[in-house]
């Protein structure tokens, strides 16, 4: 038994976290994102969202940049190579681990 759990007792953490799911998920269905719209889509508050996307980028599965549009400050996001290889691989090794408990 226990070795049909190991598959779910070692998926990436930064991932697997529901919020950043669904962050990488979106991400990689764009070339770029504003924070504003990932707001929108995701349903979650600025502070949280805030929150994800820095655990996120410290990660390396992201990055961010800050700019100005006119006076106004915005943010746009984007997935990294190595967010999108550790997105993959979650899904991979999910799918995996639920094949053996099937």
């Amino acid at each position: 038994m226990r070795a049909d759990l190991e598959g779910f007792l070692s998926l990436d953490r930064v991932v697997h976290e529901p919020a950043r799911l669904v962050i990488l998920t979106v991400l990689a269905q764009a070339e770029e994102v504003e924070f504003r719209f990932l707001e929108r889509v995701s349903g979650l508050t600025k502070g949280n969202l805030s929150s994800h996307i820095s655990r996120l980028e410290e990660a390396g599965y992201l990055a961010v940049k800050k700019f100005f549009r006119g006076k106004l400050p915005a943010t746009s996001l984007k997935i990294t190579r190595s967010g999108r290889s550790a997105l993959k691989g979650y899904r991979e090794q999910l799918n995996r681990a639920l094949q053996r408990r099937g």
